[in-house]
């Protein structure tokens, strides 16, 4: 496809709040193409409508500036009406993982004294557990067949009660510990309604994202407006979204790249999204040319869920500008495989929930290059407004081409932890992020992510870095997935064990995959152990989980 003229947002004044960011685009282009739902769409004075009718039903139940509310969905237009109406309102949005048990869901409910709760009706049973000892008050259900055109035969099938989420009662619905209602009813009861005019200013927090807790209790990272502009008009720019551009959401909404890059960027762009529920890889293909998608954001998870089709072709993805991914390592054999079957390079990017997402990338076309000591493909180059520093243990700045822990700076930043001063002051000194992250940044300012500090292997007083192993391993054309972590070792102190599955119709034995790695590696970083599985754990935004995979 041709490159579009770029879309600039440093010529004019940057809005103060997301609301304000908002309001723009309704009044530029409200007819403008906003949102695409399998075959039904809204246009951006529609989803303006709904947003605002959902801020006064909101604000009727309570909802005051600063109040925060939870929003649990998937990749459905419900999710970004709920943010805007939130901001309406000068609230705090609290996106949080559908798939939260009640023991998850209420330590986020516990910590951010949510006042409201926006689900799936699947969820009801376990918000009513988590429950008790919060601050929350009410419940919305969502229907998710909602702004759906009827008989298209890629919506999903109606849920129907099940003895393990049986349906409610009224008797059962009367004895929850919060009031109880559908968002449909709201919008109908409040269609054509305004909420009272709330204040907010750039430095009023909009959103509350909580880290994965594989370091402690999870901890909710403060977005402001500013820091979400920040972030959201940073990718625009970078990616030059235009009026006839379509993002495709392939990845979830509620992780901090969905919510930010793919939600808020595109909402606050010209272009329109494209949402597809809980993507499929067989439904996400068939979107593609269904919906003319020239834009794609992804973990490198799905990318290969993708590649794995033994339908897919290029001719699939003949409308497309650009692929993005981003949130968990890339191995260059992965891009190199997918650009060779599909004609599309994939741009790799970088950010974490403390900085509101990828505030790294590749340029749009150039090509990452590969640190060639340890293998490691480009995150990319730091965007506008970014600054970064690579930090010894003293915490002294490095020369380029030293390892050690990326420091970033800049208005992109989460502003510290809710409610959590000492964990803010570790992370935070001086209104700087210590990321945890080992990074190289050589003379041309391109940065390399050698590993998380946690997951170094220390293998008779070497380091290793498990990237670097997984890296080798994904060479091998039978590898689809690899995972390297440390074990106890009583002569080597841990030693190197790698987790693998295999592409379908592959067959290799762990011996050849040792002496695979032991052609690319040096001796102490070559698997001890291989054990191959159907299928690496992995978080529901595509990560693979190494902490799983541990046996301490």
């Amino acid at each position: 496809m041709s490159k579009p003229e770029p879309v600039s947002t440093t010529d004019v004044a940057l809005p103060a709040t997301l609301t304000e960011a908002w309001q723009r685009r309704v009044s530029e282009s409200p007819g403008s193409l906003c949102i695409t739902y399998f075959d039904g769409t809204l246009t951006t004075a529609e989803v303006d409508s709904l947003s605002l009718a959902l801020a006064a039903a909101l604000q009727a139940r309570g909802v005051h500036p600063g109040d925060r509310v939870a929003v649990s969905l998937q990749n459905i237009p419900h999710f970004p009406i709920v943010l805007l109406a939130i901001w309406h309102l000068g609230a705090i949005a609290l996106p949080l993982n559908p798939m939260y048990r009640d023991r998850e869901l209420h330590t986020v409910l516990a910590s951010s004294g949510a006042v409201g709760l926006i689900c799936a009706p699947e969820a009801i049973g376990i918000a009513e557990a988590a429950a008790p000892e919060t601050a929350l008050a009410w419940v919305l259900s969502v229907d998710d067949r909602q702004f759906q055109t009827e008989n298209d035969p890629r919506v999903f099938p109606v849920r129907e009660a099940t003895d393990e989420q049986p349906g409610l009662t009224p008797e059962h619905a009367a004895r929850l510990p919060f009031a109880l209602g559908t968002l449909t009813e709201e919008l109908e009861a409040f269609a054509g309604s305004r909420p009272a005019p709330a204040s907010a200013t750039a430095e009023d927090i909009a959103m509350l994202s909580y880290t994965s807790g594989t370091t402690g209790p999870p901890k909710g990272a403060m977005a402001t407006h500013r820091s979400l502009l920040a972030v959201g008009l940073n990718f625009v720019e970078w990616a030059q979204i235009g009026p006839e551009d379509r993002m495709l959401a392939l990845a979830p909404l509620f992780h901090i790249t969905g919510s930010v890059i793919i939600c808020i960027g595109t909402l606050l762009s010209p272009g329109s999204l494209v949402f597809l529920n809980r993507p499929r890889p067989d439904v996400a293909l068939e979107a593609f040319a269904r919906h003319a998608v020239t834009l794609a954001v992804a973990p490198i998870t799905m990318y290969t869920a993708l590649y794995e089709l033994p339908h897919a072709t290029a001719r699939d993805l003949l409308t497309v500008r650009q692929l993005f991914t981003g949130g968990a390592p890339v191995p260059p054999a992965k891009v190199a495989s997918f650009e060779r079957r599909f004609g599309h390079y994939i741009l790799n990017a970088y950010g974490l929930t403390e900085s509101n997402a990828g505030i790294v990338g590749v340029p749009l076309g150039e090509r990452a290059p590969v640190h060639k000591p340890t293998g490691t493909l480009s995150i990319g180059k730091p965007m506008a407004g970014v600054s970064l520093r690579v930090l010894d243990e003293a915490g002294n700045e490095l020369p380029a081409g030293s390892p050690g822990e990326l420091e970033l700076s800049g208005d992109q930043l989460a502003s510290g932890y809710w409610e959590n001063p000492a964990a803010t002051a570790t992370a935070f000194p001086d209104g700087r992020l210590l990321t945890g992250d080992v990074a190289i940044i050589d003379e041309a300012g391109w940065v390399y992510l050698v590993d998380r500090i946690k997951d170094q292997i220390n293998s008779s007083g070497y380091k290793v870095w498990p990237r670097e192993v997984e890296d080798a391993l994904y060479e091998h054309p039978a590898v689809r997935e690899a995972a390297v972590v440390g074990e106890p070792d009583d002569y080597r102190g841990e030693r190197v064990v790698a987790y693998v599955s295999l592409s379908d119709g592959a067959d290799v034995t762990a011996d050849e995959l040792v002496a695979f790695a032991r052609e690319r590696l040096a001796a102490y970083k070559i698997p001890r152990r291989v054990e191959f599985v159907e299928e690496l754990p992995k978080t529901l935004t595509g990560k693979i989980r190494r902490r799983d995979l541990r046996r301490d």
